[in-house]
This record gives structure tokens, C-alpha cells and sequence, in this order.
């Protein structure tokens, strides 16, 4: 048996949306449901969610980014022109 654990939004239709891929093909499976409508989250006056960087400074400490000799691949270089603007 394998648990996953997920967060999702329910849209306004009220009709949760799951896919889950699995490594289980042709075969049934018995699937439960539990679900809890949560809290909503407060933003801050800059869209961030409040704690956000408290939270998540910091967390690569013991896993850092390291870049090598080859530097950055130029297929990575593709046009990231108003990929952070706001909606």
C-alpha cells in the first residue's frame, strides 16, 4: 500500500481533480479519500506568503548549488522575458 499526500485546490465547480500517477498499469486499485478545507494563507502587501522567507532560508545549507567549469548549459538560455510578472 502507498499513501500520497497532496494539496490541491477545488475549483468553482466543487469538483476536486486528482491525478496520480502511480507505478501500478492494468489493475484495479482501492483508492481512499480523506479531504480537510484548510485555512487560507495571508499575503503580505508584496504577494509573498507571510513567513515565507523565515521558513525557507537557509534550506539548501546542507545541500548547496554548485557550478562547475562548464558553467551554465545554453540550452538553459531560453527567453524568460515576463516569466516573473505579476498576473
Amino acid at each position: 500500500m502507498q499513501s500520497i499526500k497532496v494539496r490541491q485546490r477545488v475549483g468553482s465547480d466543487g469538483i476536486l481533480h486528482l491525478e496520480i500517477p502511480t507505478e501500478i498499469h492494468e489493475s484495479e486499485v482501492e483508492v481512499t479519500v480523506t479531504y480537510q478545507k484548510l485555512a487560507p494563507q495571508e499575503v503580505d502587501e508584496q504577494g509573498w506568503l507571510v513567513g515565507f522567507f523565515e521558513r525557507t532560508y537557509g534550506i539548501c545549507a546542507d545541500d548547496p548549488i554548485v557550478v562547475d567549469d562548464d558553467g551554465i548549459a545554453e540550452a538553459l538560455d531560453d527567453d524568460m522575458e515576463g516569466v516573473f510578472d505579476k498576473p
